[in-house]
């Protein structure tokens, strides 16, 4: 084999390399970076992940809301109507949430069964409902 077709040869196998380590990579971050949607029951059901951040998503029991502490604490139960889930949250709450609303909550399951949220995100108007939610919902009723 002659030298110029040597090159061209490591030159192809570096650039076939390079092309599958980028891609690669960019799947590993894409796949890191998905946050999957999760209703109270399959929570409750054992079927969201207990290491990695998910979307938790239900309706907010009336007269569950509850601040144990004198800070930002606020603790509630999230359901859809089958299954309840306990969810606790730092931080100031949307204006527009209250109980007895549709409301996804991003976080993760603590080693006590909690969902202890990052974000919480109340829907906009009475006539809203997270499509997820809805969804989840109407599997249920």
């Amino acid at each position: 084999m002659k030298a110029a077709r040597k090159q061209r040869l490591y030159l192809i196998g570096l650039i076939v390399i390079g092309v599958s380590l980028a891609v690669t990579f960019a799947l590993k971050s894409f796949n890191e970076n998905l946050m999957y949607f999760f209703s109270t029951t399959e929570v409750v059901e054992g079927k969201a992940p207990n290491d990695r951040l998910f979307r938790l998503g239900g309706m907010v029991v009336d007269g569950s809301v509850e601040r144990p502490e004198d800070g930002m604490l606020v603790q509630f139960k999230l359901t859809d109507y089958d299954k309840t889930v306990i969810v606790e949250y730092s931080g100031i709450l949307p204006d527009l949430f209250r109980e007895g609303q549709g409301i996804v909550a991003n976080g993760k399951l603590n080693s006590k069964g909690v969902f202890v949220a990052q974000e919480v995100l109340a829907k906009h108007d009475e006539n809203y409902m997270p499509p997820e939610v809805g969804e989840s919902l109407k599997k249920k009723l």
